[in-house]
């Protein structure tokens, strides 16, 4: 019996592999749009809706998983999970345009999942924390000389954005007010400018005074975690000034977010939590582009929490938005004995994997250490 060689494929460039077997070359790129498979979730179809796109889906060969009781029409809404091939679900939207119920827009945003893959070149953000009680290196800048220091120390290792905090956010912090962030930011902002550095400056901040006095010295971002919901203001200010902004996904306020955090469908509710506050911010008149979203790693999550959003960031695409994720010395690594050395390293190999899965800027505290892991990646 002859015995036959199989190897699955692991690939996002199925194009090559058809041209290596000897495929029609005419017919290579829309060839392997039959073998690009996605799976995607469309929230809340009413049961006439979600009818429609399972039996569409099966009349192109793919197939569309809804609750067992749309075909009863016992419930208000079903949750699906729409699965095929590029081909087949392009097919799909395109016959989508042709039904009633609202169907035509859905099959518009099908077409625009289906977009060629985003190419990312992943940014580095270091950290400057002005704090006394910042979880990893609390105090140690505090003190303003250290802390052009270190500034100037992160430009030089090559930071492509450099976040300023003044108010630790780390769980069971207390807040710090406005005034004291401000005096604490404002000099290592005016340093930056009578040096004429250019490195972008971003703000740790859920203040949208201390984000308005910050921008007017020269900062481009403010990274908010409470997701623009601790200051009203903040949306308003990020609108008014044009900047960008990251809104973080985060579950209770630093003092309670740690208790006991539970979730009943964890990337279900980062993502539709992360929508509503796009959502919120484009009313605001923040653009689109100005947005970058982050799933909040150990804000209000547990560490196996941490680790799903990691193995899962790519879902996040879905928003439309660029991807920050921040885990730099956090207790997922489950080093709390360890020194920041050690942590760095496990963070440089965990953020592997965010660079592998094309987030767009990795929030840390070591600068040269992960410059010369995106230099590896840049081969």
């Amino acid at each position: 019996m002859k015995d036959y060689i199989l190897k699955e494929i692991k690939t996002n460039d199925m194009a090559s592999e058809l041209a290596r077997i000897g495929f029609d070359s005419t017919y290579t790129e829309r060839g392997a749009h039959k073998f690009e498979y996605k799976n995607i979730k469309i929230y809340s179809l009413t049961p006439p809706q979600a009818n429609i796109l399972k039996q569409t889906a099966l009349s192109v060969g793919a197939d569309c998983a809804t609750h067992r009781e749309v075909i009863t029409a016992k419930i208000e809404k079903s949750d699906c999970i729409l699965g095929g091939s590029i081909s087949q679900l392009k097919k799909i939207a395109q016959k989508l345009s042709f039904q009633p119920f609202g169907l035509k827009n859905l099959g518009e945003q099908i077409e625009d999942f289906l977009l060629p893959q985003k190419q990312c070149r992943t940014q580095i953000v270091g950290i400057l924390n002005l704090t006394p009680d910042s979880f990893s290196d609390g105090g140690e800048f505090l003190d303003y000389d250290k802390a052009k220091e270190h500034f100037q120390y992160m430009v030089d290792s090559g930071a492509d954005i450099i976040d300023i905090g003044a108010e630790s956010t780390r769980p069971y912090s207390t807040p710090v007010s406005a005034g004291a962030q401000i005096e604490r930011i404002l000099p290592i902002l005016k340093f930056a400018k009578e040096n004429g550095i250019n490195v972008p400056v971003s703000i740790d901040t859920r203040s949208a005074e201390v984000a308005e006095k910050c921008i007017l010295e020269g900062a481009v971002m403010i990274n908010d975690v409470s997701g623009l919901e601790y200051d009203p203001n903040m949306a308003d200010v990020a609108a008014k000034y044009g900047v960008k902004v990251v809104i973080q996904h985060s579950k209770g306020e630093p003092q309670t977010m740690q208790d006991n955090p539970q979730y009943d469908c964890l990337m279900d509710e980062i993502y539709l939590k992360l929508k509503e506050k796009i959502d919120f911010a484009l009313l605001k008149g923040i653009k689109k582009e100005n947005i970058i979203v982050d799933p909040g790693i150990g804000f209000g999550k547990t560490r196996e929490n941490n680790f799903e959003i990691l193995r899962r960031i790519e879902e996040l695409e879905g928003l439309g938005c660029k991807i920050m994720l921040g885990l730099s010395r956090k207790s997922l690594l489950n080093m709390p004995d360890e020194t920041n050395e050690m942590k760095d390293i496990f963070t440089a190999a965990l953020n592997t994997l965010a660079v592998e899965n094309k987030v767009d800027y990795i929030r840390v505290h070591n600068v040269p250490l992960h410059k010369k892991l995106l230099e590896v990646f840049r081969v």
